[in-house]
């Protein structure tokens, strides 16, 4: 098993050389607040762990060169982002670089053992590449409701026969490393943070809008998951108490009245009652519809498709209001698999924002699109797992 820090002071070195790659001696003690005797203790001390080697001399700043650090080249962290019809699986050195990636559709309600399944083959896929010989620690993102602590799923609403499973527990035995288990938005979130858009945003939210709909929640860099797990579960905030019935039990949800099941649904009630522009042509082609055919339509200039996206944008744009009023942050990103209904749904929900959060709120609020795309949910696991690897045992 990997070797952990034996303390704060180099829990701290360790993450800032995750975040900022190879640095000096005399660049790592303008960050921290040690001596320089004692930084070259703690600092010979993670050599000797393994998890830090020397990496040759720095550039000069006057005076005897002080040599380069780095974290070791042969650590190998697997992350794993398993959404509701799709998984992402990626290995990354310890600076978080992706070194390979492979994406697999799957029915997340097969249950947790054919999903992991499907998890091990792929990560067996890339060690087979040669990047990887074993793993250092694994960090894994499901569409559900986690009790963090544990790494349990707790009573999800898409995701039958998960309840109560210890994916953490179970994913540990069959990797034989360390795993951490969060909600697939929460590692979004971090992978924004990490790499993303907001970089340099300590207070954000962080809106995915795919099958399901939730919300990370950044606080001072870290992730916010409240006192059980469920902060940001916003899919569950009800927007009509006479609308759709949700798979959590109750009525007129959010992600009832705009997901990606719920796009899909309302285009083809919308064609069934008539409708004869693109929709029509896409649904006689293939026999079905999905939120992506309402975004190619939309694109190809359908009215009904272009009303929809824009209702949809609104309705999650009234729910992120109240947020930004209550929450204040410096920036609203969003992603999912839905956002490639674009600047569409972006504009619109930044219509409701704008209009309904008081003006001292929103006078310097960016709502924008995620950057990372597939790669924000393994990049966030990969800080997920790293955070605790790189924290003293």
């Amino acid at each position: 098993m990997t070797a952990r820090p034996a303390n704060a002071h180099q829990a701290r070195l360790l993450r800032l050389l995750r975040d900022g790659g190879p640095s000096s001696r005399v660049e790592l003690g303008d960050l921290v607040e040690l001596s320089r005797s004692k930084l070259a203790v703690e600092v010979d001390r993670l050599i000797a762990t393994g998890l830090v080697v020397a990496d040759g001399l720095a550039a000069s700043r006057g005076g005897r060169r002080s040599h380069n650090i780095r974290l070791s080249p042969e650590l190998r962290f697997l992350c794993v982002d398993i959404g509701a019809t799709s998984v992402d699986v990626a290995v990354t050195n310890p600076e978080l670089d992706v070194l390979g990636h492979l994406n697999q559709p799957i029915d997340v309600r097969e249950g947790p053992v054919a999903v992991f399944e499907h998890v091990l083959g792929m990560a067996g896929k890339l060690k087979a590449t040669g990047i990887a010989e074993s793993f250092d620690g694994a960090g894994v993102g499901i569409p559900g409701p986690v009790r963090f602590p544990e790494g349990i799923p707790v009573a999800p609403p898409i995701m039958p026969g998960w309840d109560s499973f210890p994916v953490r527990e179970a994913l540990s035995q069959d990797l034989g490393c360390p795993v951490m288990v969060d909600n697939d938005v929460n590692l979004m979130a971090l992978g924004e943070h990490h790499a993303g858009v907001a970089r340099r945003v300590d207070d954000f939210l962080c809106v995915k809008i795919g099958t399901g709909i939730g919300c990370g929640i950044v606080v001072n860099g870290e992730v916010y998951r409240g006192a059980s797990g469920s902060a940001g579960d916003i899919g569950h905030i009800q927007v009509d108490p006479d609308g759709h019935p949700c798979p959590c039990g109750n009525r007129g949800c959010l992600e009832a009245h705009f997901s990606g099941a719920a796009l899909a649904r309302d285009a083809l009630a919308a064609v069934r009652a008539g409708h004869t522009g693109d929709l029509a042509d896409r649904l006689a082609g293939t026999g079905t519809l999905t939120a992506t055919d309402v975004a190619a339509a939309a694109t190809a200039g359908d009215a009904v498709a272009i009303d929809l996206i824009r209702a949809g944008g609104h309705q999650v744009g009234q729910v992120v209001a109240k947020l930004v009023s209550f929450f204040n942050p410096g920036m609203v990103v969003v992603g999912g698999g839905v956002t490639g209904l674009g600047h569409g749904l972006l504009a619109a929900m930044r219509t409701e924002v704008y209009r309904r959060s008081p003006p001292l709120a929103t006078g310097n609020l960016p709502i924008v699109l995620a950057e990372l795309g597939p790669l924000a949910g393994v990049t966030g696991a990969a800080c997920l797992i790293t955070d605790r690897v790189f924290s003293p045992a």
